[in-house]
């Protein structure tokens, strides 16, 4: 399945929050790459110097870190700006039919096709294709891939007219760059996961609080503090696509007014919402923390601000699991 557009977004939103780099690549808000870590600095860097060249390009991460937004950016910093970014999505289309999408189809390849096919490759022309989950193609296709770019030409399935291979290839993968295109001219750019570069946490909700705020037609006023503090604390195993959708449905939970934790937790979809229960004991594991931190792990004047008997408080923190000698200076 091939597409001109982008895919998921290292970045994305309104304005950036202080100490945030915001650079842009396009006109839109969207387009953005914003980021407060070194890693997000250092993969804009790579990034940068990858579209000075007209070499393939593997971009490394985790599913939903911003390996597209990321190649996105080099094809509008590069040469090939203005020209199309076509997109083909190898976890959308089924082994048996990536050969033909990808290099196109003579009339004579079965099932016939009257005049034949283009395939990405072709319907890319001078303009850059972007192959989203490079890991995913089936082998002996990404093998004629490699192929092609050691040759800078290709064929149809079903023919042996080799046509120019005008293109430049980006490929996304959760792979390792060198392993999954070796012996071929590649420059390899990494994206970190969001657990990986917290600082860029808060920056991108702020971008995506502004951009969907708008687009519900409410005025942005932030997040609470506690719904910053659950935001660094997240995990974010869906890495920045979580949090772009987190921030989308908790403006719509939150109505007027910051965003609060409760709201953070509760958009979600479907049936993931989490039961009261659950939401309970992750709000008190949060407060128990918190107040430890302020405390330095002094369990008594801990238990003297949350305005409780040393006892029931130190059963509280026993029933969240939470450890006092790690908040001890």
């Amino acid at each position: 399945m091939t597409e001109t557009q982008d895919t998921n977004s290292l970045a994305s939103g309104g304005s950036a929050g202080e100490g945030t780099e915001s650079r842009p690549m396009g006109r839109r808000r969207a387009d953005r790459i914003v980021g407060a870590s070194q890693q997000t600095r250092d993969s804009v860097a790579q990034a940068t110097g990858a579209a000075r060249s007209n070499d393939a390009v593997v971009i490394t991460g985790p599913p939903g870190s911003g390996r597209g937004h990321l190649a996105r950016a080099i094809h509008e910093w590069s040469r090939r700006a203005g020209k199309p970014l076509t997109v083909f999505s190898a976890a959308a289309t089924p082994e048996e039919d990536q050969k033909r999408e990808l290099f196109g189809a003579a009339s004579s390849a079965p099932p016939l096709l009257d005049g034949g096919r283009d395939g990405a490759l072709q319907r890319a022309g001078e303009g850059s294709l972007l192959i989203d989950g490079f890991d995913l193609v089936a082998p002996a296709v990404r093998s004629a891939l490699i192929q092609a770019l050691k040759d800078e030409s290709f064929s149809r399935v079903g023919d042996t007219e080799p046509i120019p291979l005008r293109a430049r290839l980006l490929m996304t993968t959760s792979c390792d760059g060198q392993e999954v295109l070796s012996n071929a001219n590649a420059i390899h750019v990494r994206v970190s996961g969001l657990a990986d570069r917290i600082e860029d946490v808060l920056p991108l909700a702020a971008h995506f609080l502004a951009e969907y705020a708008e687009q519900e037609g409410k005025r942005p006023i932030g997040f609470s503090g506690d719904a910053r503090r659950w935001l660094i604390e997240e995990s974010w195993q869906g890495n920045v696509r979580e949090l772009e959708e987190r921030v989308r449905q908790a403006i719509r939970v939150a109505g007027d007014g910051a965003i609060s934790a409760e709201a953070l937790m509760l958009a979600m979809d479907g049936d993931d919402v989490p039961s009261f229960k659950d939401a309970k004991r992750a709000f008190e594991t949060r407060y128990v923390e918190g107040l430890l931190r302020r405390c330095n792990g002094n369990i008594s004047r801990a238990a003297r601000l949350a305005k409780k008997d040393r006892k029931d408080f130190y059963d509280v923190i026993r029933r969240t699991g939470v450890d006092p000698a790690q908040f001890r200076s």
